[in-house]
């Protein structure tokens, strides 16, 4: 079948509206990533499943996520952004609709694979969106809010999550009910949009499984990539453990105060980004991985004593960390690439990240009923410190940006 061929891609020129509708799109693509991670005791409890199940949830969701990537990281640099992120959009509206109506472990972990693989598609193809359409007269917004919006997400899902299981009749319907709604009719609205990325050659060729990263933003992304994994391992390590260390180690029984842990890293985070915004990428990062290393150092010590506002304190530290760490990365790579080798670098950008932020949380799904909670915990966080600390040095004495 022949491939259709535009003309080129017009010099971008912004459009303010376009801009936040994208940005509004990642913030719920993100709260309905964390939002199911309160509901899973619940489900565990009411469809009756084991740890061990549990833990294949999660990996399921991160393996969808890291093919899809792999397969179509590149696809709307070809195909267009529009038919992309409307079609993944729709997927997600199907995977709410899923979880929402779940009674068996089949239909949650079916749920689970279509939403790894709308969020595989929404990934590359939203984030290179945003920085399509930013503002001209505010450059350098579209890295921060890249940043921000993914953690602030993250923060809205698990808090509203945790806070609706407590106080809600029918939070299954409440939540994922209304994630369903918005990602329907988000998926309608993107095509208000201006198109940004017109169809070219190369569509079927987009389809090999392969990681690329532009040759012009190799340089970037090799200085990035150790921070970058650094930063994500920490995110897995709140994501997987933090509420069933604040459930059994801490004391914290009701659901809002273990979604606490995540909303306030991710919180926390999006906010650093911002407050970081105008200092030079290499400070940024520098400042980012450090933090990392000293708050899960933080975290491992709370759970030591059994404090569990040791433990919130210590998020507000890592958390810092995983912004801003974030926010470095972005704003080294961001301008290294034109807009139709966006989506192939930002593919790869997730690709290490959820390596970083899935592999590590599944072995320590694995290894926690055999060995512990705290243990597993302190192997974990002992590693993250490792991994942030050398990312750190590496910045600090082999970059000048």
């Amino acid at each position: 079948m022949a491939t259709t061929v535009d003309a080129p891609a017009p010099v971008r020129r912004g459009h303010p509206a376009g801009f936040a509708l994208a940005l509004g799109a990642i913030l719920v693509m993100m709260a309905g990533a964390s939002a199911p991670s309160p509901f899973y005791p619940v489900l565990q409890r009411d469809i009756g499943f084991s740890s061990a199940i549990l833990t294949g949830i999660f990996a399921v969701y991160a393996v969808a996520l890291l093919l899809t990537l792999l397969v179509t990281g590149s696809l709307s640099d070809h195909l267009g952004r529009r038919p992309v992120v409307s079609g993944a959009l729709a997927l997600l509206a199907v995977s709410m609709l899923a979880f929402w109506h779940a009674d068996s472990v089949t239909l949650l972990v079916t749920a689970r694979i279509v939403q790894g693989v709308a969020s595989g598609l929404l990934l590359s193809s939203l984030t290179a969106t945003v920085v399509d359409l930013e503002p001209p007269g505010r450059p350098g917004v579209a890295a921060t809010a890249n940043s921000v919006m993914p953690l602030a997400g993250l923060a809205l899902g698990a808090l509203v999550g945790g806070a609706v299981i407590d106080r809600a009749d029918a939070p299954l319907a409440v939540v994922f009910g209304v994630l369903t709604g918005v990602y329907a009719v988000l998926a309608l609205a993107v095509w208000l949009l201006p198109e940004t990325s017109p169809r070219h050659d190369g569509v079927l060729r987009s389809f090999r499984p392969t990681v690329g990263v532009p040759v012009t933003a190799r340089p970037a992304f090799a200085r990035s990539a150790p921070a970058l994994f650094a930063g994500w391992a920490t995110g897995g390590l709140y994501l997987s453990l933090g509420a069933p260390i604040v459930a059994q180690e801490l004391g914290g029984a009701r659901h809002v105060e273990q979604g606490l842990v995540v909303t306030t890293l991710t919180g926390v985070g999006a906010l650093s980004s911002f407050v970081a915004r105008n200092r030079t990428s290499r400070e940024i990062t520098i400042y980012g991985t450090t933090a990392l290393a000293l708050g899960t150092a933080l975290t491992l010590v709370a759970l030591a004593f059994g404090s569990y506002w040791g433990f919130i304190a210590a998020a507000v530290v890592a958390g810092s960390g995983f912004g801003t760490a974030f926010l470095g990365i972005m704003r080294s790579i961001t301008p290294t690439v034109g807009p139709d080798e966006r989506g192939e670098l930002f593919a790869s950008v997730f690709v290490v990240s959820y390596l970083a932020f899935g592999i590590p949380a599944v072995v320590a799904g694995v290894a926690a009923p055999h060995v512990g909670l705290a243990a597993t915990t302190y192997a974990y966080g002992g590693l993250v410190i490792v991994l942030s600390a050398t990312a750190a040095l590496l910045r600090r004495y082999r970059s000048t940006d």
